[in-house]
């Protein structure tokens, strides 16, 4: 496979171009946030929104009577700073959501979509917010406007020429609302489908399936409040110093009551070695707060190796000293604990301190200080969950946790991070491709009508039914699907084998120029913006909170429409005036919107008083130390097994991380400033001995491929640059690297790509 072919007749190219931006190289920063945080997120805001509009609109995020931030799901404290409760990259988001550049008939008069396509994603992502519908005919090469009626009507009348419901894709972003969400999900089950991917397919599946299986909730367990409480907090395969830096501030709230923190990552991370709160004086002229006390740099994917050594020290020292582990918690509360220690003998431990590549030395600190404490969290990314073993990755870290009866109790338990502002919101109202017999029932008893009972396709394959033709229709709330799934081209294909794509979004992305035969876009509303009458939406955050969000900005068109509308006009549309369902007065109503969410799942119970005021928390079985649903009523240790990648000599393991410009697939900007990589993206970190052994010298221009099923996927001309990371590993950003990473290998029981453990090869330009 090339990045060069053209994959349809309008000659677009779906990847980002391959040129270079001209590099410029520093020493990598050691704190994150500080006074550069502060001009970087006041940079990006006044540059897009001019100085009023910037203080106005971040004054009110993530505040109580204000809108909740676009970005992650990291959750707002009970006593809001009057300073401001947001971070860098918060900036940068509402900077690109509030712009007062537009997409409008000019801007696609003057541009095809094959001139778009040639664009980098930090130039599309910097069009500026689109102001009407647009519709791209199977003819032409530009969009033109389309009114909100015909876009819904074209819509519909699409989905009535499917033979089969099944033949349409609807996918969902974690940035849209509970509200929007929930009628989303409850028109695709009326149509009659279950194909409902979402973006957690592609990050923390994982999570869900893991914690499910082990605790009976495929959610974390902790809550803010038990960041200052835990002894121990264990970050792993997690950046939060980029991808949800006002963490810091809960990680900086453990060190000031004596706790500790260990750090697993393949690389060091700036954000967690020091943390310069700009809130407080020591972070605008002093020191900061050192965060990481014990770091332990772990081979790419061998976080099962290292934490199985961890657990064999502590068992040892549980046996020899006693006291380590929690023996009332774990006979009154789990099952398989002498399953688990007998696999521990399995292993040798210089096997396995081998294996995951770590110094004896902070592996012993690290071991001595879990031995002595009981209150321990552990948080992780997608670090732990992108690889064929993310659900056991996650799996270990749990057995760890039952260990030391570190569930259930204040300062303690699981934390998943999640990355988009709502996407387990989105699952908590039904957003799902697999079906529950549960929320059938009650969407049969509230609604009249027979949800389907098949499963729905995933995202991995909802790629590959619309690659093998099987899907003609794909409809995204949100997101850029091209640009956040694996195997671009691949995943380029499937989509242009649609008869008609279908993007509802705020602003314009690549996904809007890799289209079916016909394309729409529909503009919907930003969460900075006030919606008509008042209304109000609702998300839920990382820690299954549940609260308002209310935009206070005029909308940047008069033509934009809601979520919960647009999908109300495809329902009408498609269903027609008769049915029995009003989809538009639902569309128009979001509180009677969350009493058909109200009426159908119980943890809702006067959902828009609770909500309107300081939101409130779902319930939680493991939170509350509650196994009773799972099998036995207990708590399950697991046996897991060690990865094996089986490197050949001229193989890497490569993973995709972000710059510390962008998140998810939103390039704020060019620089990585944290790991001193400036004006550049295509670029892969390399140790520095590997780099010898090569014969490659520092900004040595290279092509990485991957060879899967005798199928060679590309990415090329990407610079080396000499960095701090274990001897046969790679590190490059996405999506440039998601060209090489294969659509059909993902991670067992979850399907999660495998974006973060992909065997490469490398070849030196010429």
């Amino acid at each position: 496979m090339s990045n060069t072919r053209n994959v349809s007749d309008r000659n677009v190219t779906p990847l980002t171009p391959s040129k270079h931006t001209g590099i410029k190289l520093k020493d990598p920063a050691d704190y994150g946030a500080g006074v550069p945080g502060i001009k970087a997120a006041l940079s990006h805001t006044f540059k897009e929104l001019g100085v009023f509009k910037s203080i106005k609109t971040l004054a009110v995020m993530n505040q109580k009577e204000g809108f909740d931030c676009p970005g992650c799901a990291w959750p707002d404290p009970d006593k809001r700073s009057n300073l401001g409760e947001f971070c860098e990259n918060g900036a940068k988001a509402i900077a690109e959501e509030a712009t007062f550049k537009r997409v409008d008939k000019a801007f696609f008069e003057k541009y095809s979509v094959e001139t778009l396509s040639n664009w980098s994603d930090f130039e599309i992502g910097k069009s500026g917010r689109i102001a009407e519908p647009f519709l791209l005919r199977p003819d032409s090469k530009h969009y033109e406007p389309i009114s909100w009626e015909a876009a819904f009507q074209l819509i519909a009348s699409e989905l009535k020429k499917l033979a089969s419901p099944d033949e349409a894709i609807f996918y969902t972003s974690g940035r849209s609302s509970n509200e929007a969400a929930f009628l989303y999900g409850l028109f695709v089950r009326a149509f009659g489908t279950n194909n409902m991917p979402d973006c957690s397919n592609m990050c923390h599946e994982s999570s869900g399936v893991a914690l499910k299986e082990t605790l009976g909730i495929g959610k974390g367990s902790v809550t803010l409040e038990d960041f200052p409480k835990a002894e121990v907090i264990m970050v792993i395969g997690q950046n939060p110093g980029t991808n949800h830096p006002r963490m810091l501030s809960a990680l900086q709230k453990c060190k000031n009551n004596r706790g500790k923190i260990i750090t697993i990552n393949p690389l060091e991370e700036a954000g967690l070695i020091r943390f310069k709160n700009p809130q407080q004086v020591n972070g605008l002229a002093g020191n900061g707060t050192a965060l990481t006390d014990i770091f332990l740099q772990v081979k790419i994917n061998q976080d099962v190796a290292l934490l199985k050594l961890i657990l064999k020290r502590l068992a040892a020292l549980d046996k020899s000293e006693g006291n380590v582990f929690d023996y009332d918690f774990i006979q009154q509360k789990t099952q398989g604990i002498e399953a688990l220690l007998k696999d521990l003998d399995n292993y040798s431990e210089d096997e396995l301190l081998a294996q995951c590549g770590i110094d004896k030395t902070a592996l012993n600190k690290a071991v001595e200080l879990l031995a002595k404490k009981k209150r321990i969290i552990i948080c992780w990314a997608m670090g732990l969950t992108q690889h064929k073993n993310g659900v056991e990755n996650i799996k270990e870290c749990v057995n760890l946790l039952l260990l030391k009866g570190s569930i259930g109790k204040k300062g303690a338990g699981t934390c998943p991070v999640r990355g988009h502002s709502n996407v387990q919101g989105d699952r908590t109202v039904g957003i799902m491709h697999y079906v529950s017999p549960i929320l059938n029932s009650a969407i049969k008893n509230n609604f009249q009508f027979d949800p389907p009972e098949k499963p729905g396709f995933d995202t991995v394959h909802s790629i590959k039914a619309m690659h093998d033709g099987k899907a003609k229709v794909f409809i995204a709330l949100g997101g850029n699907f091209l640009s956040a799934a694996s195997d671009t081209l691949y995943t380029a294909e499937a989509l242009q084998n649609c008869d008609l794509t279908v993007q509802i979004s705020t602003k314009l992305n690549r996904s809007h120029l890799v289209t079916g035969k016909t394309a729409l876009i529909l503009p919907t509303l930003g969460r900075s913006e006030k919606d008509k009458k008042g209304r109000f939406l609702t998300v839920e955050n990382s820690m299954g909170k549940v609260h308002r969000t209310k935009g206070i900005l005029p909308p940047a068109s008069e033509n934009l429409m809601s979520e919960p509308e647009i999908v109300a006009g495809i329902a009408q549309a498609y269903f027609g005036k008769e049915h029995h369902i009003n989809w538009q007065e639902l569309g128009s109503n979001y509180d009677l919107i969350r009493e058909k969410i109200e009426a159908v799942f119980s943890d809702f119970k006067n959902y828009t008083q609770r909500s309107a005021k300081t939101g409130f928390y779902l319930s939680n079985n493991a939170r509350e130390g509650d196994f009773s649903k799972l099998p036995d009523g207990k708590a399950k240790f697991s046996i897991c097994n060690l990865p094996d990648h089986q490197l050949k000599a001229d193989e890497f393991l490569m993973m995709t991380i972000r710059s510390h410009d962008q998140f998810n697939t939103t390039i704020y900007g060019l620089n990585d400033r944290y790991r001193g990589i400036y004006n550049e993206r295509r670029v892969v970190l390399m140790n520095e001995q590997d780099m010898e052994r090569l014969h490659l010298k520092k900004l040595d221009s290279v092509d990485l491929s991957s060879h899967y099923e005798e199928i060679e996927r590309r990415a090329e001309n990407f610079l080396v640059i000499p960095y701090k990371i274990p001897q046969g590993n790679l590190a490059t950003y996405f999506p440039e690297a998601n060209v090489l990473v294969p659509y059909n290998h993902f991670a067992k029981k979850s399907h999660t790509p495998i974006s973060k453990s992909v065997v490469v090869k490398m070849e030196k330009k010429i």
